[in-house]
């Protein structure tokens, strides 16, 4: 269960998300910095399916040692 937040810790979330909306549109107006980043999330995304691939390696032989 997710504990309430203070108000204190709803101001400080609000605030970060304000800079995270910030930065993603000066990274939006930057097409260098757009294309770096979108070049970065297209490996992200290939790390992410490695990752993946593993753990459905490790359910597939788990699975195999039940039966």
């Amino acid at each position: 269960m997710t504990p309430k937040l203070t108000a204190e810790d709803k101001r400080w979330r609000a605030q970060d998300d304000a800079r995270t909306l910030i930065s993603a549109e000066t990274i939006k107006g930057d097409s260098a910095r757009n294309r770096a980043a979108i070049g970065a999330a297209k490996q992200i995304v290939k790390e992410k399916e490695k990752e993946v691939k593993a753990v459905k390696k490790i359910i597939k032989s788990t699975v195999k040692k039940r039966k």
